[in-house]
């Protein structure tokens, strides 16, 4: 009897060693999705790369150019209906472009994807922000965009300043003191020394 529960004991310890492992996996990766959402990587613009021209059509219709543009801060946000993040992140850009005065523009860029997809995602949400399609991900690749969201930063003189990686909310105070501080320092000669430690 004894040699008998020895013998269940040693078969059971590595089934009890699996399911304890099993268990971590699954609780560990509950925890991975929320952590990498709520997290993002801000930097700066690289000094020696020029900002692309923005010339575009929307799905509405309406043509974005960087001359109609310049002289607003402008929330250029690059995202995908695949991208759960982006999704997370979406409705405050929705609510950044509800309570923003003419002086900021949210427009935004989906990649990869059918016009009509995005369009119809866009009917499904209620969301209302200018959307410009990137099927072939062309804008993307002119704007050094890979990993999705991917949120730049243009000041009012048409120069990109920051790189954002990762879903934010648009509609808090460190958004929207990031964006104050773009109005106020305009000028790409400035060196960035304020804007290097973003209020978090």
């Amino acid at each position: 009897m004894n040699a008998g529960s020895y013998d269940m004991q040693t078969k059971a310890q590595p089934v009890l060693g699996l399911f304890i492992g099993v268990c971590l996996a699954v609780l560990s990766l509950s925890f991975v999705p929320t952590q990498a959402w709520a997290q993002f990587d801000k930097t700066p613009w690289p000094a020696k790369v020029d900002t692309p021209k923005i010339e575009a059509i929307d799905l509405q219709g309406k043509a974005w150019t960087t001359a109609e543009l310049t002289g607003k801060v402008v929330v250029l946000n690059f995202w995908a209906t695949w991208c759960a993040p982006c999704k997370d992140e979406l409705p405050t850009l929705q609510t950044l472009h509800d309570i923003s005065d003419n002086q900021t523009v949210v427009l935004t860029i989906n990649v990869r994807e059918p016009a009509a997809r995005a369009s119809r995602y866009m009917q499904s949400t209620g969301m209302t922000f200018p959307v410009i399609s990137d099927a072939k991900g062309e804008l993307a690749k002119r704007w050094g965009v890979a990993v999705y969201p991917t949120t730049i930063l243009i000041a009012p003189n048409g120069q990109a300043r920051w790189r954002v990686v990762g879903d934010v909310d648009w509609s808090g105070p460190q958004a929207n003191a990031w964006l104050t501080e773009l109005r106020q320092n305009v000028s790409p000669a400035q060196p960035p020394s304020k804007a290097a430690t973003p209020k978090r």
